[in-house]
């Protein structure tokens, strides 16, 4: 059983990751307007996962004998200055959902309540690996900065981003 307290904590998240999904749905707008599929791909990639995660979170609740309250999920950034600038806005946010499923493990470990965290602790991993990944395309990106080329590879190279079921 959740606390009242993690189950809102718990909703608040969800409502969260499906904000996340629609942020990257906005990137990938962006990227299929600039003729550049491969980022476009890894976005579209990306908010797949966020889904999972809000279904994941979802679920858990539910199967916790909790009830999920889904809530109003904000309008996402649909303008971009550059492409670098998209990638830097998605390492800031995947460190605020690093932040955020931290507090939810504390609140879990505050409360004593093993199976929160033992589901947490997925997240928490998770989010190591989406940090790094966004962090090596941006040294990428500022590694050529404007040659085209260089760019065309990255952008090859994010089209063989698959989407692995969470």
């Amino acid at each position: 059983m959740l606390s009242e307290k993690l189950v809102n904590a718990i909703n608040d998240q969800i409502q969260f990751e499906y904000y996340s999904a629609f942020t990257y749905k906005a990137m990938q707008a962006f990227f299929e307007t600039e003729d550049l599929p491969g980022m476009a791909n890894w976005m579209n990639i990306q908010f797949q996962e966020e889904m999972d995660h809000a279904e994941k979170m979802f679920h858990f609740v539910c199967e916790t004998g909790s009830k999920v309250n889904l809530m109003a999920i904000a309008a996402p950034q649909n303008e971009y200055n550059s492409i670098l600038e998209v990638f830097e806005i998605t390492l800031k946010h995947e460190q605020e959902v690093t932040s955020r499923i931290n507090n939810l493990m504390d609140l879990a470990q505050q409360e004593k309540n093993h199976v929160a965290q033992i589901f947490l602790q997925w997240f928490i991993t998770e989010q190591i690996e989406e940090e790094a990944n966004v962090s090596q395309i941006i040294a990428k990106l500022k590694r050529v900065k404007d040659d085209g080329r260089g760019l065309m590879m990255i952008d090859q190279e994010l089209e063989k981003r698959s989407a692995v079921p969470a």
